[in-house]
């Protein structure tokens, strides 16, 4: 028997037994009368209200055992009970996946209906296509094999020369409308691709000294040479990386200085937008990478990885980014929302990297040794060219450029001046073409003709297709084709580009951007039923390398000027 001292003076309430069919249906509260009775009867409206209309929409998704319990309740129909509020509050998923289709399908539209087309043909032909080629642009993969289908004969091009020095950077927005450049002397042009006619300029800002310094923040421009350019998908911002360490932000619609970021320690060497975004990716010779986020004007993340100054840098639709390390001979693949990064190692073979991965010397090559062996008395002419090749096959990567999500090329004076292949599945090299663009000969008094083969400059691609440009100072802007199972390239055309070539850029020209410009008068093509449209080339060249002045072409049409050329489809 339990004490009385622990027993407890309060009557207990004896809980009611609910039947087995009452708890399958649920339990209803009977309102009480007083102060809350209109507040249950509005909430009861309101649950049915929504149970209704949930009712009407969404019948498949809902069970006869379901009762209208709290969850069922829109507690905002105590605060106003005669308004339905904003139409996206109350919209379902399946009602915003309908109206984001509707919307999508009228720019499609749009976009579409702005030439003479039948309504018929571009509800059913036209608008498939835009939609197939949508999905496989997302898709990431190669999907355009085009290169076989395009003319590489010389044609009238626009020549653009504002520049007093080299031409460091030259892009064009992606409606084709207009064309930025970037010189040595710190300025960038805005061209009319309509006009051909400069349109805009953005001078390079003196800054004082002594006690009347004024803060970098409020310096509305740069203050040294522009090393490279890119401009936003939607064409409403041009990027610009300096020497002066910052990254510029202007607003080409309105043609004013909007931003300028800080925080690398060293030039900006590359800057790149990733693809249908607003986010821009920077490169820097402080070797690392800074992420941006223009639609928020703020900074996001820095990346570290290269052991080199970051002399160019890519990027397309994916959170991905690809950039190449000069003299660390390392291409890095990053993969931003992994915060990881794939090391690809270039370059030729040299003693201490043997030693460092356990070859000792093997395959070193020196002034007595061929293959490991030592040469005695006279040297058979193989012998000599081997040492020859020997003594450029190191060197640095300068340039990048992607092909699709996960397939990118890269040039430098690597391996005899060649232009490598690369996959993400495999660390070497798919494909490599040495000697792309010939020999640079000197005329030495002590060696006699000494031969080097060019570097490469520059590289760019007609994104998620099969063809690519490369540029050096030999002249000519060359183009090669990937083969069907991008295992490797081919040589299949080029164009006349006196100087050395600093910026390439391939754009798909957009239908009808430039039947008007005043530029193409002169041309006349013959109608063609192709399934390509042409290609937009931009050649940004000079006389100097854009970082440095090492080398200075003279010559018979050499210019600091940008020309753009249209490739157009084989008749």
């Amino acid at each position: 028997m339990p004490d009385s001292f622990f027993a407890s003076t309060k009557t207990r309430k004896r809980k009611r037994s609910v039947s087995t069919a009452e708890g399958a249906r649920g339990v209803k509260k009977i309102p009480r009368k007083g102060k809350s009775s209109s507040q249950d009867t509005k909430l009861t409206h309101a649950s049915a209200r929504r149970g209704g209309a949930a009712d009407e929409e969404l019948n498949s998704d809902r069970t006869d055992s379901e009762g209208g319990g709290i969850d069922d309740i829109d507690l905002r129909a105590d605060v106003q009970p005669e308004t339905s509020g904003d139409e996206d509050e109350q919209e379902t998923p399946a009602e915003k996946r309908l109206r984001l289709a509707k919307l999508y399908l009228e720019s499609v539209k749009d976009d579409l209906a702005e030439g003479e087309f039948d309504a018929a043909e571009i509800d059913r032909e036209l608008i498939s296509e835009r939609l197939r080629q949508d999905v496989l642009e997302h898709s990431g993969k190669v999907h355009l094999f085009v290169a076989d289908f395009y003319d590489f004969t010389s044609t009238s091009p626009l020549r653009c020369r504002g520049h007093r020095f080299s031409v460091t950077s030259a892009v064009a927005s992606d409606d084709a409308q207009f064309l930025y450049t970037s010189g040595k002397e710190g300025t960038i042009n805005k061209w009319s691709l309509q006009s051909g006619k400069k349109i805009a300029t953005f001078y390079k800002q003196r800054v004082s000294k002594g006690k009347e310094k004024a803060l970098p923040q409020d310096i509305q421009g740069h203050t040294d040479e522009i090393l490279s350019l890119a401009v936003s998908s939607d064409g409403r911002y041009l990027a610009s990386g300096s020497k002066d360490r910052r990254v510029g932000v202007w607003d080409v619609e309105k043609d004013e200085w909007v931003k300028g970021f800080g925080g690398h320690k060293d030039s900006v060497s590359s800057v790149a937008f990733r693809k249908g975004t607003q986010q821009l990716y920077t490169g820097s010779f402080d070797r690392t990478i800074k992420l941006f986020d223009l639609s928020a004007m703020g900074y996001i993340e820095t990346l570290f990885g290269h052991q080199d100054t970051i002399l160019c840098l890519d990027a397309l639709r994916g959170e991905t980014a690809v950039t190449a390390g000069a003299r660390d001979r390392t291409i890095r693949f990053w993969k931003i929302a992994d915060e990881s990064q794939l090391v690809f190692r270039g370059g030729g073979k040299s003693a201490i990297r043997e030693l460092l991965e356990g070859g000792a010397f093997e395959g070193h090559q020196d002034e007595g040794h061929v293959n490991g062996v030592e040469v005695d008395g006279p040297k058979s002419n193989k012998s000599k060219e081997k040492m020859k090749e020997s003594k450029y096959a190191e060197g640095s990567i300068e340039c990048v450029a992607m092909i699709d999500e996960t397939t990118f090329v890269s040039g430098g004076d690597t391996g005899y001046g060649s232009i490598c292949l690369w996959n993400t599945q495999k660390k070497k090299p798919v494909y490599t073409q040495t000697v792309c663009h010939g020999f640079h000969e000197v005329q030495s008094t002590t060696e006699g003709l000494v031969r080097t083969p060019r570097w490469i400059t520059a590289v760019a691609s007609l994104r998620y297709s099969d063809m690519f440009v490369s540029g050096s100072w030999d002249g000519d802007v060359r183009f090669w084709k990937l083969d069907q199972k991008l295992r490797s390239f081919s040589l299949i055309g080029s164009i006349p580009a006196p100087g050395v070539v600093n910026s390439l850029q391939l754009l798909v020209l957009p239908k009808g951007a430039l039947d008007n410009a005043s530029w193409r008068e002169k041309e006349q093509r013959p109608p063609t039923k192709s399934p390509v449209q042409p290609t937009l080339l931009v050649v940004g060249s000079g006389q100097e390398h854009r970082l440095g002045r090492w080398l200075n072409m003279k010559g018979e049409g050499v210019t600091n000027a940008t020309t753009v050329h249209i490739i157009y489809p084989r008749t």
